[in-house]
């Protein structure tokens, strides 16, 4: 049978097809989609006059003691979160308790902007080596958290030089102490906050070019995250959003953009009773840096809940009112913590800022309370849709179509990553292999099984 006519000529097609090559690949080169690695779940704040090498630890130990006095069971932490029947309620607390013990902190990031303050040049120097050499003999002893860094100041006329100084004198402490290695902790990251025009990136980026040479650093070893905290990063004066052009001037340096709750409401002049991480305005700017970033590899935070869990009466010898007092004051700041996350969460935000120890306890009891509530539904559609091999699936009332495969299989890894659900669980719900699994890719799971 001769093959069926056709109308085009592709070699009359040829330059077009070129074009539309080229044009196919620099999207793809640009809209990478997720990046391979783990995301922390949080980013926990503190000031770098406080920091030393058994900090993050220290941490992880107050969290642990909070849970402890003031949800020492299932049914309590059930109580104060407003779970009480949430099915697997025991198995949350359980894995709380775990994560905390085997590893509270997953983000320490060491503050010389607003949990610092300014402080003179000479202390502030002082500060930067003392934070240098407490990460060396952190990372020695074992003692850092998976990721850390350090927020540095503004890069605006003010403070531009003190944030640059900052910077360099912590990284030339580390590589002086660094014992034959790089000297630069695993997953250390910069953040620069208040960032208002793209030419403080192009800045920023040359600056990190130049440390990456001079200390003997590989090119792009040295990575920052920017904080959306102000209304001109979300729309310019040239009614565009500068946040992609962020991403370019960055020469791929950008990991992370991390929202900045109350900066922002006070930039849009919302008034201090207001500001809240669910104002709609922050649902607006959140949206923004969604649709910026989508598919870039960058990686978002959401912002912190400033009311923070601590009791209201201190001492060994309280009444029984007053220890009730305390515990109504942490469980009602741990129900305000826990619905800010889960809110985060729901909004596609698998990160945020904690600012105390105890919010720790709400941050995971959050996290684990909504992946495991919606396990068995999204372990059912997308074993079914793997098994239909990218065909459309209606699985209950809720039609899937190949797009959405990736973002299935998302929900297991980020779930596995913070600790709600374990490997052996995301296997038996979606009966894909190990393999299939850490490959973290469903284009390839598709590809094999096709």
């Amino acid at each position: 049978m001769p093959p069926p006519r056709t109308s085009l000529d592709s070699a009359a097609l040829a330059d077009a097809a070129q074009l539309v090559r080229q044009a196919n690949l620099t999207f793809a080169r640009r809209y990478p989609g997720e990046v391979a690695g783990r995301q922390p779940v949080h980013s926990v704040y503190g000031g770098a006059q406080l920091f030393n090498a058994q900090t993050p630890r220290k941490v992880g130990e107050l969290a642990m003691r909070a849970l402890r006095e003031f949800a020492p069971d299932a049914a309590t932490l059930g109580r104060a979160l407003a779970i009480s029947d949430h099915p697997a309620l025991e198995t949350i607390h359980k894995r709380v308790v775990e994560k905390l013990t085997r590893e509270a902190v997953e983000d320490y990031r060491i503050d010389f902007e607003d949990g610092y303050g300014n402080r003179g040049d000479a202390t502030e120097d002082g500060h930067a080596i003392d934070v240098a050499n407490a990460l060396a003999a952190a990372r020695k002893e074992g003692a850092l958290s998976p990721f850390i860094g350090i927020r540095v100041k503004p890069l605006n006329e003010e403070m531009r030089s003190r944030s640059v100084r900052t910077l360099d004198l912590v990284l030339t402490r580390l590589v002086e102490t660094a014992d034959g290695t790089s000297g630069l902790p695993a997953g250390f990251v910069v953040t620069l906050p208040k960032i208002t025009i793209v030419e403080q990136v192009e800045f920023a980026t040359r600056v990190f070019s130049r440390l990456e040479r001079t200390l003997g650093f590989g090119n792009g070893t040295l990575r920052f995250e920017i904080m959306v905290e102000t209304p001109q990063i979300i729309l310019g004066a040239d009614g565009r959003s500068p946040l992609p052009r962020m991403l370019d001037a960055s020469e791929g340096r950008l990991s992370g953009a991390h929202f900045g709750t109350y900066d922002y409401t006070a930039g849009v002049s919302i008034t201090a009773a207001y500001q809240r991480m669910r104002h709609p305005a922050c649902e607006h700017a959140k949206q923004v840096m969604q649709t910026a970033f989508a598919g870039t590899g960058v990686w978002l935070s959401d912002g912190s809940t400033t009311v923070l869990p601590v009791p209201v009466h201190r001492g060994e010898s309280l009444s029984s009112q007053q220890r009730e007092e305390n515990e109504r004051c942490v469980h009602h700041a741990w129900k305000l913590h826990f619905d800010d996350v889960r809110h985060s969460l729901e909004g596609g935000f698998y990160q945020g800022w904690d600012l105390h120890p105890a919010q720790i306890v709400s941050r995971y009891a959050a996290l684990y309370s909504f992946f495991l509530e919606g396990i068995e539904a999204a372990g059912a559609r997308l074993s079914n849709f793997v098994k239909k091999a990218a065909q459309a699936t209606l699985v209950g009332d809720v039609f899937d179509d190949a797009a959405t495969g990736q973002g299935l299989l998302n929900f297991f890894l980020r779930g596995i990553n913070s600790g709600a659900i374990t490997e052996d669980e995301a296997m038996a719900m979606t009966s894909l292999a190990p393999a299939e699994l850490r490959g973290r890719s469903f284009v390839k799971i598709m590809q094999a099984r096709v």
